[in-house]
Order: structure tokens, then C-alpha cells, then sequence
């Protein structure tokens, strides 16, 4: 009979799992939340989740919006200022409010994510030179000096101006933003090491942008905190067994109350409650500045106007036979996740021949056709693809609808550009690289 492994390495195992177990994540969000309860409460501005895993922090009834900056552009030596997460929807909040409390955390050993110690810094003062373009007192970089060293605060200080550039060659409507806010941005930090003391303070020269890390440093294993672990909403898809932030909050008393056996079963009963329960999906959304073309969830397709023009992308393979469903629908099967994306780029010729015939009724304003709209499974991905292929090649700067199909012109530059319109309108659009390359490739190596 094969031995067993030592019981001195079976036992250091056995106890990590049982420290990372679903309930002491669960238990270790709702301290994380408490911390960021008291943050607000302090300085009274909105809370706003950094997602993904910001929104397990916040009571939805206290949620303020998401924003959507990525540790990975502040990541050292690859610092950037993505064309693809602007968060320029943040504005409003900010000027309304004097400021928010942007709410991340981070694994264990780090004092808090490069996303609050490098990317928003580099986000403010991105925007600060391109809304205050006369005031250089405002462009500085701030970043926490424990955390940045001066080496690489200099090195990211020296990107700066290119990065300006680039955002300004997505061609926004800066002017509409600039009466959003008025004052510049500076990044301030919060972590539950901070003396957090009620303050009405008003900053006369800016606007505050707290960076706040809700999970408290663990610099040893796990099994050392007593079943706390940091940064224990990430990685939801190892442990959650599907759980989201709205089911948790929803269901906190009976989940944290729940032996640890008996919480997948649960977790799936309350999952399944919310999806048999008809949940609506998003509502469908218009990028601006165009008025006619629209992106939602394959759940909330079935809802489209039956003069509408719809483009459905579904997970699973059809042929490209059976695409065309009626005059005006199409319903396009490319397959799941990666596959999809790769599979777009041999579906977008057909979709651009699709609009192109119908283009005479789009511009007629005695026409009942008078939307686009484009679904896929999250609303995020593959309708994103679409839609950025179709302003490429349909409408102009303006957003109208054009006569006739771009062909020169469309570059990587122009299609950054048509992506910072979809990042403005929808923050959340998440279109993987695979998606954005089946674009690129569509668009620029089609014949002219």
C-alpha cells in the first residue's frame, strides 16, 4: 500500500485551506467595509468601488458609482494612461461632491494596490494638464512616498507629457468636461494604518481624490491573523462558487451565520434566486455622441423595438447561414469567451455589410428604423467590438450617421479615438484584447 504523505506536511496545508475558507472571506470583507463605513463617514464624500473587486466593500445602498482603474497600468516600468479606462464619468461625481473616496485593497504584504498608489495618481494629473492647460502649479505628480520611491516617481513624472497628448488626441469634448469640475485633482491616501479623524476640511486649491485601501496589512501567512485575510473579495472566481457583491450584501446575516459545509449549497440557492427571479438586465445604452447606436446584454435583447436594428452575439456556434433571422436582425453565434473574440474578426465583414444595406433607412427621417442595437453576453465585450467597428467606418466626428463608408484614414490613432467615445459613455465597457485585435485587423487590413 503506497504511503501517505508526512502528517508535518499534510497538517501546514490542511490549515491554510481552512484559514482562506469562503466564511473568513466573507467575515474579513465585512471588517474591510466597516473600515470604509468609517472613511466616509469622516470626510463625506461619495464612496466609489474600484472594480472588480472594490464593490464587496460597500453596502450597495451606500455605493456612489465604480470606477475603473487598473493596477496593471501602474505597474513598474509599464505606467500608462489607458485609452481604454479614462473614468471620465468620475468628473461629475467629483465636482458635485468636492471629491470621492475611491475604494480598492490588495493581497497580502502590499500596503495598498498600484492602482491607488501610481494609476490614479497619473490619471489626476493627466486630466489636471489637459483641463488646466494654463496652469502648470497643477501638473505635478503626487504618489505616497512610502510606497513610490523617488526613482520611480521621477521615471513616471518624465511619461506625462506624452500621456497628454494621447488623451488629447482621442478627440473628447474637454470643454464639457472642464464645467464638471473646479478645481485640479490630487490623490490623497487612506489606509486602516491612517489616523482617520471627522474633518469638514474644504481644500481651496483642489479637489480630493482619497485613494482609500480598506484591507489591513498582513506581512506574515494567514494563519497568523486569526482567520482575517487581506484583500479577500479578489480572485472571486477560486472561491465565491458564483457569489456577487449584491448576493452577499443581500444575504449577509444567513451566509456569515452559515456553517462553512454548507455554504456552497447556499451560495448556489441564492444564486439561483436572483437569476429565476427574472432579473432585468442592463438597460440598453447609447454611445455618444451618436444617438442611434446602442449596446446592452443578450437578456435584455428580447426588449429592442421591433423597428430596431439588432446584432446578437451569442456563445454558441452557428453557421454564418442562419445569421440573418429577419430583415432587420441578425443573430451571430462566435462561440465563448476567447474563442469569440477571435471569432469576430471573420463575422465583422458580414456585420459591416449588414448596416451598410440599411444605412438609406438609418438616414431616412420619415424611417421607423432609427437604432442600432448590439448585444452580447455582458454587454462589454464583443457588442464593444461591434460598435467600435461601426463608428470606424460610419460616422462622423460629430456622431451623425454618414453617407457613405470610411475607407481611408483608420488607423491605430483613429480607433483609439472611437474607443475613447465607447470609455466615455460606457466606463464599464470591458473589451478583452483579443476583441480589440479582431478590430484592428478587420479595419486595417480591409481594402481600400
Amino acid at each position: 500500500m503506497k504511503a501517505g504523505k508526512p502528517q508535518f506536511l499534510q497538517d501546514p496545508r490542511r490549515l491554510k485551506r481552512s484559514t482562506l475558507s469562503i466564511h473568513n472571506r466573507l467575515q474579513s470583507i465585512q471588517e474591510d467595509a466597516a473600515f470604509a463605513q468609517n472613511v466616509q463617514n469622516a470626510y463625506d464624500r461619495p464612496l466609489i468601488a474600484n472594480e472588480r473587486c472594490g464593490s464587496w466593500y460597500i453596502d450597495p445602498s451606500q455605493k456612489g458609482g465604480s470606477a475603473y482603474f487598473k493596477s496593471t497600468d501602474g505597474h513598474t516600468g509599464v505606467w500608462k494612461f489607458s485609452s481604454r479606462r479614462l473614468n471620465l464619468h468620475l468628473l461629475e461625481s467629483i465636482g458635485k461632491n468636492d471629491g470621492c473616496i475611491i475604494i480598492d485593497s490588495t493581497r497580502r504584504g502590499k500596503r495598498m494596490p498600484d492602482a491607488l498608489s501610481k494609476t490614479i495618481p497619473i490619471w489626476c494629473s493627466v486630466i489636471n494638464r489637459v483641463l488646466f492647460p494654463g496652469e502648470s502649479q497643477f501638473y505635478d505628480l503626487y504618489t505616497p512616498p512610502q510606497v513610490v520611491s523617488s526613482t520611480e516617481h521621477a521615471q513616471i513624472s518624465k511619461l506625462l507629457p506624452s500621456f497628454k497628448v494621447a488623451l488629447k488626441a482621442l478627440d473628447i469634448p474637454f470643454d464639457s468636461l472642464k464645467t464638471q469640475i473646479s478645481k485640479p485633482l490630487r490623490p490623497m491616501w487612506i489606509t486602516p494604518d491612517s489616523n482617520v479623524e471627522t474633518t469638514s476640511e474644504i481644500f481651496e486649491q483642489f479637489h480630493p481624490v482619497i485613494c482609500c485601501t480598506v484591507s489591513r496589512r498582513v506581512v506574515g501567512p494567514e494563519v497568523t491573523e486569526g482567520g482575517y485575510i487581506q484583500g479577500a473579495g479578489d480572485d472571486t472566481e477560486n472561491w465565491a462558487h458564483g457569489l456577487s457583491p449584491p448576493v452577499f450584501w443581500a444575504n449577509s446575516k444567513i451566509l456569515l451565520s452559515t456553517p462553512e459545509s454548507d455554504l456552497p449549497d447556499l451560495i448556489e440557492t441564492l444564486v439561483n434566486e436572483v437569476g429565476n427571479g427574472g432579473a432585468v438586465g442592463e438597460n440598453v445604452r447609447v454611445i455618444h455622441p451618436t444617438s442611434i447606436l446602442f449596446v446592452t446584454q443578450l437578456s435584455s435583447i428580447a426588449n429592442h423595438q421591433p423597428e430596431d436594428l439588432t446584432i446578437a452575439l451569442s456563445p454558441t456556434v452557428t453557421g454564418q447561414n442562419v445569421w440573418q433571422t429577419s430583415l432587420n436582425s441578425l443573430e451571430i453565434g462566435l462561440g465563448p469567451h476567447k474563442a469569440g473574440s477571435k471569432s469576430l474578426r471573420m463575422a465583422l465583414p458580414y456585420i459591416a455589410d449588414f448596416i451598410k444595406s440599411h444605412i438609406p433607412k438609418l438616414r431616412d427621417p420619415a424611417s421607423q428604423v432609427t437604432r442600432i442595437v448590439i448585444a452580447c453576453e455582458t454587454g462589454k465585450d464583443l457588442s464593444i467590438g461591434v460598435a467600435l467597428t461601426l463608428l470606424c467606418l460610419f460616422f462622423g466626428p460629430d456622431g451623425q450617421l454618414s453617407e457613405e463608408t470610411r475607407t481611408s484614414g483608420i488607423d491605430k490613432s483613429f480607433i483609439r479615438s472611437r474607443l475613447g467615445w465607447i470609455s466615455t459613455s460606457m466606463p464599464d465597457a470591458n473589451p478583452n484584447r483579443a476583441t480589440l485585435q479582431s478590430v484592428n485587423s478587420f479595419l486595417m487590413e480591409r481594402p481600400r
